[in-house]
């Protein structure tokens, strides 16, 4: 028998609900709005001359290989990061979840990097594989590694993707852990009973009760490396060398900021929601399907 929550007051919910629904209206809707009604305007870089231009400003973006370009950039880059962000993370949190004595003090060690902000997590990553002056670069060189991602995009975008995976791995890990220590434990220790070895229990046991957890981390890490990587990527590269880590949510930021094309980066950051919102719904569509609530 389900029970119904009933107010005495009808219009309680709805007072509830109002500083959530204002806060997504004041920061979400419009700002949307604004943007895709700019996405149809063309105007002069100091703002003198507005003219309604209608979808000529997609055209342009469609027809643009550099754009196109980024675009497949942008996709390497999430899944890169998102994978990356989430195997060091579950395997962490197995490890955490076998520790008995200081388990406070390691979980709490690992949540550090989630609270370093996304432009301080680049300049600490710049400063230890900075050609010149980075101790890991050092190491590297010493070694015979030849690394400069001021010169290679090859080295820029490796290293972009590790930092930009190193802040997430902390969140992920939050969620992985709570996850674990939800499984009961009775259901491990009858398949120890049976004679599973660990690996055959995680696989068969831990992971599947997992999925749940797995697929909202997945939803989110594809989210923040399309769009919180900004300060990162700002940070160490600036989307150099030659564009190579160049992404979506930064050519919005050069083309809007740097190059006051208004137009075109209004036109970019509709795509670029565009894409995150299908991105998501082919994750719900096809994803969650596999995914074990019970």
């Amino acid at each position: 028998m389900e029970r119904k929550v009933v107010f005495p007051q009808k219009g309680l919910p709805y007072l509830l609900l109002a500083p959530q629904l204002a806060i997504t209206l004041v920061f979400f809707f419009w700002p949307g709005g604004q943007a895709l009604y700019m996405s149809l305007l063309q105007q002069d870089p100091f703002g003198h001359s507005v003219r309604f231009v209608g979808l000529e400003n997609f055209r342009l973006l469609f027809e643009d290989p550099a754009y196109l370009e980024t675009v497949w950039r942008t996709f390497y880059f999430a899944f890169a990061v998102t994978v990356l962000a989430m195997v060091p993370a579950l395997l962490l949190a197995v490890m955490a979840d076998r520790v008995i004595k200081g388990s406070v003090g390691y979980t709490t060690a690992m949540l550090v990097p989630y609270a370093v902000a996304p432009a301080v997590a680049g300049v600490l990553w710049l400063f230890m594989f900075n050609p010149s002056i980075g101790i890991v670069a050092w190491w590297m060189k010493a070694m015979g590694v030849n690394w400069n991602p001021a010169l290679d995009g090859g080295d820029a975008m490796s290293l972009v993707i590790v930092a930009s995976a190193w802040k997430q791995v902390a969140y992920n890990f939050l969620f992985f852990l709570a996850g674990l220590q939800a499984i009961p434990k009775s259901l491990l220790e009858a398949a120890s009973i049976d004679g599973a070895r660990p690996m055959r229990r995680f696989w068969t046991i831990v992971f599947p009760l997992l999925s749940p957890t797995t697929f909202f981390l997945l939803v989110v890490g594809l989210v923040y490396a399309f769009f919180d990587t900004f300060g990162v990527i700002n940070a160490i590269t600036q989307g150099g060398p030659a564009n190579a880590t160049e992404v979506l949510v930064f050519k919005v930021y050069k083309d809007g900021i740097q190059n006051l094309d208004l137009g075109s980066s209004a036109a970019q950051s509709v795509v670029l929601m565009a894409i995150v919102v299908i991105v998501t719904m082919i994750q719900f569509r096809f994803i969650e399907k596999r995914v074990h609530y019970n």
